[in-house]
């Protein structure tokens, strides 16, 4: 992994305006627009557009510095942050501005809204049917309590940038032609932090770890979204913050399977249960319910609790729970049980066994003929 400040030039500790005007100037140099079949020069813009794309964006940076790779960085060539397939004429507009009287310098200060957050949280099923609160906690940008977000040491304000009295904007007259130019020295901000704040290293904004709780309603799954309004990154120049995402994965269960608002489970009973019938006591996710084996069920049987599966979200009513019954064999007997058991195949096992011996003839009969 290539060292993303090594390759724009800067320090660990640049700000957004440093970055952006370190990233501008080596543009400028290195787009293939300028350099035609220049394999180096291409290489080079692809590392130093790479090197941005994630620097530029707190999160990203943020994940960069902390673990030294780049999180859905690498956009490469052809996905700048000018816009995809960006060419040296779009760059050249997004750094000269529009001809005539443009006013594309004034673009760093406009309010932003702030980006999106999100959080994958795990939830057991038994929170997905009924609901739960969850209290959270996760990073974000926050103004910098410091310097209230200005940058600047406190109690000394940004000054204005003297190269273009704060206009951001620089302007070039020849005859009839005009061009305005965004300020090399303020990057079009209009300021200039000429004391940078040490809490936050001229940035305006720290990450803090921020906790909330959150209410989840019932029947939630899977893949379910909650958006929380306002809590993502901060906004720029007063703009409003982004929203938080919870995305939702629950756990499976040991015993209980969930297919929509059914809740499924195997449930075992021995052969004279289901050969003679019985009342047998079945788990539920929200204590046990009684079921009756009809006496001669078979292994496979399906049987139903109503309203004891899961509701959908913004709903009361719950779905079923399927019970399928199987058979338990045991794997090891007394010599009671064994020989009560070949006393019962020996009582029916001639018929038994000459009922499908019969039906055997009769199938390979008709076969025949």
């Amino acid at each position: 992994m290539k060292d993303y400040y090594e390759l724009l030039g800067v320090s660990r500790e640049a700000t957004d305006v440093e970055l952006k005007k370190a990233f501008r100037q080596l543009a400028m140099k290195y787009h293939p627009d300028r350099n035609h079949g220049d394999k180096a020069s291409e290489e080079k813009f692809k590392e130093i557009n790479e090197a941005y794309s994630c620097l530029s964006d707190q999160n990203k940076r943020a994940h960069y510095d902390r673990y030294g790779t780049a999180d859905g960085a690498g956009q490469g060539y052809g996905q700048s942050p000018f816009g995809a397939g960006a060419g040296f004429g779009d760059i050249f507009e997004d750094i000269f501005g529009d001809f005539f009287g443009g006013s594309s310098g004034s673009r760093g200060r406009r309010p932003a809204r702030g980006s999106d957050l999100r959080y994958d949280l795990s939830i057991n099923l038994v929170e997905a049917v009924f609901g739960t609160d969850k209290t959270i906690d996760f990073p974000r940008w926050d103004d910098c309590a410091e310097c209230r977000g200005t940058g600047s040491e406190p109690g000394k304000d940004p000054e204005v940038c003297t190269s273009c009295n704060g206009t951001g904007q620089m302007r070039f007259q020849q005859g009839f032609f005009s061009v305005a130019k965004t300020c090399g020295r303020c990057s079009g901000e209009g300021r200039v932090i000429t004391n940078p704040c040490k809490a936050c290293h001229g940035r305006g904004k720290t990450q803090k770890q921020k906790s909330i709780t959150v209410k989840f309603p019932a029947g939630v799954d899977t893949g379910s979204r909650l958006k929380i309004n306002g809590e993502g990154e901060p906004g720029m120049h007063g703009g409003p913050r982004g929203d938080l995402y919870i995305v939702l994965h629950v756990e499976e269960h040991p015993f209980f399977k969930r297919d929509g608002t059914e809740i499924i489970c195997e449930m075992p009973v021995t052969f004279p249960q289901a050969a003679l019938g019985a009342e047998v006591e079945v788990p539920t996710l929200d204590g046990s319910a009684r079921l009756k084996i009809p006496a001669g069920t078979p292994s496979g049987k399906v049987f139903y609790l109503k309203g004891k599966g899961a509701p959908r979200i913004g709903s009361s009513a719950r779905g079923n729970q399927v019970v399928r019954i199987f058979i338990d064999v045991p794997k090891k007997m007394t010599a009671r049980q064994k020989e009560l058991l070949e006393e019962f195949a020996a009582i029916g096992g001639e018929e038994v066994a000459k009922g499908f011996k019969d039906k055997l003839k009769d199938l390979f009969t008709g076969v025949e003929n």
